[in-house]
């Protein structure tokens, strides 16, 4: 052996340098007000300053990989767990015992208490409300009508997850409440993520109060679904149903207040996201009326003219492509964290045991490193001859590894046929008064998004 031939040995973490700090920041709070005045471009310029970074919240140091290999590498490895400020934000809405929130064996067994609702043979069993809700949708509209597209979207995406999952009643009323309130709640969420000044968000002033409001009929509305199932006797066999009658490890029945945060974790969060994502399809179908009519091209040759049904979703290539591309520039869910369990090294920087993660998917998703013409609107990026050039990890909307969401296919199969459904029907325009400016809190969606259906 040659000396040549022996490679030094891997520096311990300890040994390690810090990742650099950011400029920007200000005294007491840090970065925390360029999170507040411009989030989507502060993080996405982060990856100029290095492949992890250091910045300020208040007087916590967080650490950002800026690149898909580092983001995927965090989302993959036991050494971080879900934590960190935005779960920390999120715990008054979705507690501490549902699949969202929880870690280690409770997340399993959790996770296999729901994903069997999820599983990809479970999901042709939907469907039927997923088409019934999606042409509702398009036969509510009269031409020349104008459509505030968030309220729109919350009901849609309410009630295909609460018919499927909850089998729920009474859901346009709840949809409309849970529109309103999650509009407040992810709002606040987001401020005391990005400033964590715990005991002022106790003070009894009007944000705070308005915020509590809220917060307290999302939690409300989830009691009120729970207590009508019980009251009616009825086992349907759909999620909610399984959460009743799940166990605990030590084959009790789960305590009433896992069901709740449970039924929080499928009905909010899910429905924000979908309802967000149609709001920008539906920016996106008004924006690129090119686009729009290819989708109707499409459906019609598949179909042969009659109304699109689940059975087609597969073959809707470029319906499905839409979809994708909408979710890469506009994603719902655009920020996550995590916490560091172990002292470990990221990208050959030193990660202290207890350091929350921040990254940003709305970065990632964006990037010019990755993706040619990036900020355009190219659904044809995603056929099988181009997608070959996106770095992995560069799109991941519902993450990857055991923190996977479990409804993917069934958050697909949805919108892809909402999408078709929309397009074979109408073009749209949008009116005055309309404000597509992105509404940033927890989730991204339009501020106020209005518009005008066009007949075919």
């Amino acid at each position: 052996m040659t000396v040549e031939s022996v490679k030094p040995a891997a520096p311990e973490v300890s040994q390690l340098r810090e990742p650099p700090l950011a400029g920007g920041g200000v005294p007491v709070l840090g970065h925390g007000p360029r999170l507040l005045s411009d989030p989507l471009a502060f993080m996405s310029r982060l990856r100029d300053h290095g492949d992890v970074v250091r910045i300020k919240l208040g007087p916590k140091t967080v650490y950002v990989p800026t690149t898909p290999a580092l983001t995927g590498a965090v989302a993959l490895s036991p050494d971080y767990i879900i934590a960190g400020p935005l779960w920390e934000s999120l715990e008054g809405l979705l507690g501490k015992e549902g699949v969202a929130t929880a870690n280690g064996p409770v997340h399993r067994r959790q996770r296999r208490t729901v994903q069997p609702a999820f599983r990809l043979d479970a999901i042709p069993a939907y469907g039927p409300v997923m088409e019934e809700e999606a042409h509702a949708l398009t036969e509510r509209w009269k031409p020349g009508e104008t459509i505030d597209c968030t309220s729109e979207s919350f009901r849609v995406a309410v009630r295909i997850a609460a018919r499927c999952l909850l089998r729920g009643d009474y859901m346009d009323e709840r949809a409309e409440r849970l529109c309103v309130a999650l509009a407040t709640v992810f709002r606040g969420m987001y401020r005391r993520m990005v400033l964590p000044l715990g005991p002022l968000y106790r003070l009894p002033l009007p944000p705070n109060r308005t915020f509590n409001r809220a917060l307290a009929d999302l939690h409300l509305l989830v009691d009120e679904i729970i207590v009508e199932r019980r009251a009616s006797g009825r086992k349907p066999d759909d999620l909610l149903t399984a959460l009743l009658e799940a166990k605990d490890d030590n084959g009790k029945p789960i305590g009433e207040q896992e069901i709740h945060d449970q039924v929080v974790a499928i009905l909010t969060p899910g429905s924000e996201t979908v309802a967000s994502t149609i709001m920008w399809l539906l920016h996106m179908l008004a924006e690129h009326p090119e686009h729009t009519d290819r989708v109707r091209d499409e459906v019609e040759a598949v179909t042969g003219g009659r109304r699109v049904a689940f059975e087609d979703v597969r073959r809707l290539t470029h319906t499905n492509n839409v979809v994708v591309e909408a979710m890469r520039l506009r994603p719902a869910v655009w920020i996550l964290t995590r916490r560091a369990v172990t002292d470990t090294e990221l990208g050959g920087y030193r990660i202290p045991a207890g350091a929350d993660i921040v990254y940003s998917p709305y970065a990632i998703q964006r990037d010019a490193k990755s993706y040619a013409h990036h900020l355009e609107f190219d659904p044809d990026r995603w056929l099988p001859e181009r997608v070959k050039d996106v770095p992995k990890y560069a799109m991941s909307p519902f993450s990857v590894g055991n923190r996977k969401c479990p409804s993917d296919h069934f958050s697909m199969a949805q919108l892809t046929l909402i999408t078709a459904a929309l397009a074979t029907k109408y073009r749209f325009e949008q009116v005055a008064g309309s404000d597509d400016a992105t509404r940033v809190g927890i989730t991204l969606r339009p501020q106020r998004l209005l518009l005008r259906p066009v007949p075919r």
